[in-house]
């Protein structure tokens, strides 16, 4: 396959983000064909219809992110019993406005880290709701809620744990092959 192109939604803002180490463990057992770009979300505007009609540029920079990948990675925390803010903000923006969905046809895959016992599957639940509507393509299998606790996953994204990194790798083979069926080799 060619180089493909993925735009990686991380949900979560904070420094040392259990979710941004699960996305660098991904990107590490990924094959060498797989780009990985982190979307910047943080700087979005609420959204908000009102600019429908003249996008702010940051807001644009999403949609063009977006729509110059050839799939899509959600890396979401669960806040609440379901996804934070900030990603749906931007998959709100991206998604906008109405006949211009930057999401529309590209395969995708949603995981989630968090210390809580049920991991993000309420969280990731909700997101596939959303994506689901945009007619996004979303891989089913396997389901990645993944129990976070500080010796799994470091900071660079190097995984500790065996299980965990066989566990993650099959996450990652499907994920390719989900990709490849939707992407023109």
């Amino acid at each position: 396959m060619n180089t493909c192109k993925v735009a990686v939604l991380l949900g979560s803002l904070r420094k040392d983000s259990y979710n941004k180490r699960l996305m660098l463990a991904v990107e590490k057992l990924a094959p060498p064909h797989l780009r990985f770009s982190q979307a910047r979300i943080d700087d979005l505007p609420l959204y908000s219809q009102d600019f429908d009609a003249d996008y702010p540029p940051n807001a644009r920079r999403l949609k063009q992110e977006i729509e110059a990948a050839q799939a899509l990675l959600f890396v979401t925390p669960e806040y609440n019993r379901s996804i934070p803010g900030v990603l749906k903000n931007a998959v709100d923006i991206a998604s906008r406005p109405w006949g211009t969905n930057s999401f529309r046809g590209k395969p995708a895959a949603v995981i989630g880290a968090s210390i809580g016992a049920v991991g993000t599957a309420i969280a990731q639940h909700h997101l596939r709701s959303s994506l689901h509507f945009l007619d996004v393509p979303t891989l089913g299998q396997p389901e990645v809620y993944l129990h976070f606790h500080d010796e799994i996953i470091a900071p660079d994204g190097t995984i500790a744990n065996d299980a965990t990194r066989k566990f993650l790798q099959g996450f990652v083979d499907a994920y390719v092959a989900w990709v490849e069926r939707f992407v023109t080799k």
